[in-house]
């Protein structure tokens, strides 16, 4: 059974998520709403690696370095400039993506398990995430205006 791949690539994703969400909330702090909510939505990505254990202990976890290298290719540095917020808007939504179809995926695998415990899990958590997403476009639709358009 390779849904310990999934557990884990789902497991390695929210961390991931949660730490850029950090960074960017950090490094964008002087924008008026990106600190705080970026500080939420980490700590909801927390909140799953936490709910998740259980299902780790059941099924197994196969770590994957694949969230890294994404994470490190999509925020390999704090960026500048005009552009700088909405890039990092993009990544994250990109990020946010990832770990959405990760619990997509695990959804699946829980129905045929007939595993009801993990599809509840799985409908929560992907309702959080969607919720990431959704407010991750709506900023960068927000953004792109004034950082298209406007002169640096």
């Amino acid at each position: 059974m390779h849904l310990g791949n999934y557990l884990g690539l789902v497991h390695e994703s929210e961390q991931e998520l949660a730490e850029a969400l950090r960074k960017v909330g950090a490094h964008h702090a002087d924008e008026p709403d990106i600190f705080q909510i970026c500080q939420l939505l980490a700590s909801w990505s927390d909140q799953h690696v936490q709910q998740l254990k259980p299902f780790i202990k059941k099924y197994s976890e196969d770590r994957s370095s694949e969230p890294d290298k994404l994470s490190r290719t999509l925020f390999d540095e704090p960026r500048k400039g005009s552009l700088a917020l909405m890039r990092d808007l993009h990544d994250l939504w990109l990020l946010s993506n990832e770990v959405e179809l990760c619990w997509i995926v695990i959804y699946q695998a829980a129905m045929a398990l007939h595993d009801k415990e993990l599809e509840a899990t799985c409908n929560e958590l992907s309702g959080q995430t969607k919720r990431q997403t959704a407010w991750l476009l709506t900023r960068i639709k927000q953004s792109a205006p004034q950082s298209l358009i406007v002169a640096a």
